[in-house]
């Protein structure tokens, strides 16, 4: 088993002129403003817009439901947004049916969700094996029939029997879900049901008739106690809800010192009968405490530590004897150690899998005949290998193409069955069964195969742009064959740049539509991601963060001194963390760009921790509590930097209203700031989605429609005449 950590209104008249013609309306008003100053370490801050913090006010509520309908007025008259729409929905068409999230029993039962060109969201369907009959298990959409909320299944489990599954429901795109069980058996849904679920499901035990479930203490995502106070209990299946066991609590276990930013999870090993505890934070090394299994029965479990934060274990998985331990400890660009289940130790485990000098390692995956890794090189150039439980025969196995990006799935370690599947900027992603005896790989794609002629002939360049610091930060580069370097190119960078997540080559049908209408896709592997490594992650983080934003700064004026494109055709855009990436490029340097787009983004991190997924945030970014970060928080954060006067860039800030990760008076804040402080005449525009969370809507149109927004309003600014409005 791989442990990973899980690891997303009513409105008042405020004067606002609408017309037919949105382009010609009156601007909206600015926000109302109730400055706070505060006194950080002997630097004094105003924040003009700290009443916006307060989401239940009745007049922030209508000043962003006021910025809402005017953004979504603007955009929606944008020429050339409407085709994009068209364009996604005729490529998704061609797509009989896609299969994403499977899950394979021991008896060979596939349990997954699917979707149609006529689906708007994924239903739950099963099989006996790949090509068995398939019988539908479950629609969202006949969950409230009468409701105008959309509902969709965010995670799904069934028991070890396949008799039993546990099915949650979200609503309107956000994270805190409801879950009610069916019997697979007469496909009937039981009456228990179990609200207030911020992380996963049901956990099944052994018994397959009870399992774990870790509980929000509110349904209220803007709640600061939504993740401070997590519950475990253990529900029987067929008994009252109310009467379930609590098994874990911070208060119960106050040796194990728990602190706030720390979300306590409790899992179970069916296969090793073993009990994980892991306080999580988005620090990646992981502190975690095993039990056997037994302690279920038992008025306290007995945890022992298994990793400490020290010793940089990023992953574990679980073998029939063994666990792997996937670590940059004293190796950055990752290595795999093993130690015994029965007597599990770091100190004295064993080298499995070796660092590399110039690729990085990725999380391996274990099978009953061994083990499989990927290195990848610069985040762009994967292959693949094998190697035996101890680690003494590695080979490289060549794949049927080759690939920027392999990535490997196996049905569980008592198994042989492993898929490989392959992708690229501009390679659509292709799965194989790989059979390790006879060395072959089989085509076994399950969602249907179509081909996109629209995005053949695009070439990809994979070059170096110096920094500011002389350190050299990959960027991939994506655009159509015959493009000239006239320096007339629209270019939209894309980042991230946190938490050393990588962006390893994928086949992005959506932001190749801007390759496809003449734009070049430029991105930029900046520090603070994973590309090259742990520290390459780490020279992005706390104090060094700078680096994230100097890097796409640096990657841009690459771009415009090579004669690619000039500061009147660049665009910028992230999400989330990325929001950093993007507003403070933006406020660093506003005359390198014409467009900014930071979704759903962190553009406050100075009052992040006032914020309920703030503290579990502070390893990655710091805490205002320690001087040195609390300057490093200040200048990384987006809003304190906007300056009255400036020219800053059209600019299109989005918020999801049920986002618990990025609440959303963060982005309403950097705009209200930005509408106030802009001296440029062009737009500045707050898109406040009140049916999205943090990774948007839940419908396949509304998912549409966002990308349409990036792309139509970034064509627009750049000058592209199919997004130009008549007047």
């Amino acid at each position: 088993m791989e442990m990973t950590t899980l690891r997303k209104i009513a409105m008042l008249t405020i004067g606002i002129t609408f017309t037919a013609n949105s382009f010609g309306q009156t601007k909206p008003s600015k926000a109302p403003s109730v400055p706070a100053t505060d006194d950080y370490y002997g630097i004094k801050i105003e924040d003009k817009y700290r009443n916006l913090e307060d989401l239940k006010n009745e007049q922030t509520l209508n000043w962003m439901k006021g910025q809402a309908d005017y953004t979504n007025s603007i955009l929606g008259s944008i020429p050339g947004r409407q085709h994009i729409i068209d364009e996604l929905t005729s490529i998704n068409n061609r797509t009989t049916e896609g299969i994403g999230g499977l899950s394979i029993l021991d008896d060979g039962t596939y349990i997954y969700l699917k979707t149609t060109p006529n689906d708007q969201v994924s239903k739950l369907y099963k099989r006996n094996g790949l090509k068995g009959k398939e019988a539908l298990i479950f629609d969202p959409e006949n969950y409230q029939k009468n409701s105008k909320d959309v509902f969709s299944i965010s995670s799904f489990s069934a028991n070890k029997s396949g008799k039993l599954i546990a099915i949650n429901i979200s609503k309107n795109g956000g994270e805190m879900s409801e879950m009610f069980l069916m019997d697979l058996t007469n496909n009937k849904i039981l009456p228990e049901k179990i609200d207030r679920l911020r992380f996963g499901g049901a956990n099944w035990l052994k018994d397959g008739n009870s399992f774990i479930y870790i509980q929000s203490p509110t349904e209220d995502v803007h709640d600061m106690n939504a993740q401070m106070d997590m519950v475990t209990k253990i529900h029987i299946v067929g008994s009252d809800v109310s009467q379930d066991k609590t098994l874990f609590t911070k208060a119960m276990y106050p040796e194990l010192s728990i602190t706030n930013e720390e979300i306590p999870f409790v899992s179970y090993d069916i296969d090793s009968n073993l009990l994980f505890f892991m306080p999580y934070t988005v620090d990646q090394n992981q502190k975690v405490y095993i039990a056997p299994g037994s302690d279920l029965n038992k008025k306290k479990i007995n945890w022992k530590l298994l990793t400490d934060r020290k010793d940089e274990v990023k992953n574990f998985i679980l073998s029939e004897k063994d666990i792997y331990m996937y670590t940059t400890l004293n190796a950055p660009k990752f290595k795999v150690i093993k130690t015994s289940i029965a007597n599990p130790n770091v100190a004295t485990a064993t080298l499995v899998i070796p660092e590399s000098s110039d690729s990085n390692l990725n999380s391996p995956i274990v099978t009953k005949d061994g083990i499989f890794y990927t290195r990848t090189k610069n985040g762009v150039e994967s292959k693949l290998y094998f190697t035996d439980f101890e680690g003494k025969k590695h080979k490289e196995i060549a794949t049927p193409k080759k690939a920027a990006t392999i990535s490997v799935t196996a049905r569980a370690p008592k198994f042989s069955d492993v898929w490989i599947s392959t992708t690229g900027w501009t390679t659509k992603g292709e799965r194989y069964r790989y059979d390790l005896k006879k060395n072959t790989f089989t085509r076994e794609q399950l969602s249907t195969i179509i081909e996109y002629p629209e995005f053949k002939d695009f070439e990809v360049e994979e070059l170096m742009a110096k920094s500011y610091d002389g350190v050299e930060v990959p960027l991939s580069i994506i655009y159509k064959k015959g493009m000239k370097k006239d320096k007339n190119n629209p270019v939209l960078f894309y980042g991230y740049g946190a938490y050393g997540a990588s962006i390893t080559p994928s086949f992005n049908t959506q932001l190749l539509l801007w390759v496809e209408r003449g734009g070049i896709l430029a991105v930029a592997h900046v520090r603070g991601g994973g590309e090259l490594g742990e520290k390459w992650h780490q020279d992005g983080q706390k104090t060094t963060k700078q680096n994230t934003w100097k890097d796409v700064i640096a990657c841009t004026e690459y771009m415009i001194n090579e004669g690619y494109t000039n500061p009147t055709k660049t665009a910028i855009y992230s999400r989330s963390a990325g929001g950093i990436f993007v507003g403070r490029a933006i406020t660093e340097r506003p005359d390198l760009y014409a467009v900014a787009i930071p979704g759903v983004g962190m553009m406050n991190t100075v009052r992040s921790e006032n914020s309920p997924n703030g503290p579990a945030n502070v390893a990655e970014f710091g805490t205002m509590k320690v001087e040195s970060e609390a300057k490093a928080l200040i200048e990384m954060d987006s809003y304190l930097h906007l300056k009255d006067g400036v020219k800053y860039p059209a600019t299109l800030t989005t918020a999801g209203f049920n986002d618990p990760r990025i609440i959303a008076w963060m982005p309403a804040k950097f705009a209200a700031r930005l509408l106030e402080a802009n001296a440029s005449n062009k737009p500045t525009l707050l898109k406040v989605d009140y049916e999205a969370g943090h990774f948007g809507g839940a419908s396949k149109s509304k998912s549409y429609e966002e990308i349409a927004d990036v792309l139509s309003f970034a064509f627009w600014q750049v000058g592209h005449p199919d997004f130009q409005p008549k007047n």
